[in-house]
């Protein structure tokens, strides 16, 4: 059975039956693993083969992952610091900077990918404008040259270890004050004032980018609706003049910046229609529950290709990484800037 384009939650930590008729469905393709689905490393891991064994291909296994306050899963892992942290080091010291976020991004790639994560829901390439709580220290820097050498160093390393990364949130949803999961953030910029936030993607995608994730932000200069929903921001900016060929994921459904689009079917369909490959719905399962119902699409028949690019190809099990002597370095290097409850830069 094919995989298709939405990815969905789980109630809790263990894979409940009804939860496994769900993941039958050939409109799921994928499930996003959040704080509530984890208590140790080997619960995790029974949970993600648990997953893995109710459909052939597997689906996808996502998490937020980025470090700091968006890290899902912090016992039997290693503590990362927020972005922000990175960006600080590189103003000090860009080599020591670069060296940092590739091994940060290593961690992220070599611990999920020995419980059976696929991908991670990161870097965050948003700038730091100083107006969006919801980013704050997710993102590296304000500069977009920093934001894009250290969330490139983030993406090699997680490649080195076997990881794919989907960077978001695009075009950018670091200039607004909303916070799109609770409110309708809007840009007024004019488009040719969005190049820089724009850029960074453009650095990732010359290194192989494989993921994006679109943002529920509208920039009304250039559309009415939100980029998750944007036939403009989605096939002619990021498809056509950017000629970006890896998979588009919007950000979550259920978010309040995407309850202008309509119920949660249509909202789906909208998003996938305007260009998304995959689409997120977490933290209702009564709406995944009518979206299964309801959605009536023709799933693209590449998507299965696309979604298969994305699988993680694990370095080393969770025996080989504990015995590892570049895990322990990695470790070692990141917790050099640890002093007591803080990152010190």
């Amino acid at each position: 059975m094919s995989l298709g384009p939405l990815m969905i939650d789980l109630l809790g930590k263990e894979l409940l039956s009804e939860e496994r008729d769900l993941l039958k469905h050939p409109l799921v393709g994928g499930v996003i693993l959040f704080t509530r689905n984890f208590e140790s490393r080997e619960q995790i891991d029974r949970l993600i083969q648990e997953v893995r064994s109710v459909r052939n291909p597997p689906l996808l296994i996502a998490a937020d992952y980025e470090g700091g306050r968006v890290q899902r899963f912090r016992k039997d892992f290693t503590v990362l610091p927020s972005m922000r942290v990175l960006g600080r080091i590189y103003e000090k010291s860009q080599a020591e900077g670069l060296k940092l976020a590739h091994q940060v991004g290593w961690l992220i790639g070599a611990e999920l990918g020995a419980v059976g994560i696929d991908l991670s829901f990161g870097p965050v390439v948003d700038l730091d404008y100083g107006a969006s709580t919801v980013i704050g220290d997710r993102s590296f820097h304000r500069a977009p040259q920093i934001v894009a050498r250290l969330a490139t160093s983030v993406m090699l390393g997680m490649r080195e270890a076997g990881m794919s990364a989907v960077a978001k949130h695009f075009p950018g949803h670091g200039a607004v004050v909303a916070d799109s999961h609770i409110a309708m953030p809007i840009d007024h910029r004019p488009y040719d004032e969005l190049s820089e936030d724009i850029s960074p993607y453009i650095d990732l995608m010359k290194s192989g980018l494989p993921g994006v994730m679109a943002a529920h932000v509208v920039f009304d200069q250039v559309d009415s609706l939100p980029a998750s929903f944007s036939r403009q921001w989605l096939v002619d900016e990021l498809r056509t003049k950017l000629h970006f060929n890896g998979c588009v994921f919007s950000d979550d459904l259920s978010m309040e910046g995407a309850s202008v689009i309509g119920e949660m079917p249509v909202r789906a369909k909208r998003a996938l229609e305007a260009g998304c490959d995959m689409v997120l719905i977490c933290n209702n399962r009564d709406a995944v529950l009518h979206t299964l119902d309801q959605l009536d699409i023709n799933v693209d028949p590449v998507l299965p290709t696309k979604l298969d690019k994305l699988r993680g190809r694990p370095l080393m099990s969770q025996a080989q990484l504990s015995v590892s002597s570049q895990w322990q370095q990695c470790r070692d290097e990141i917790y050099r800037f640890w002093d007591g409850m803080q990152f010190t830069v």
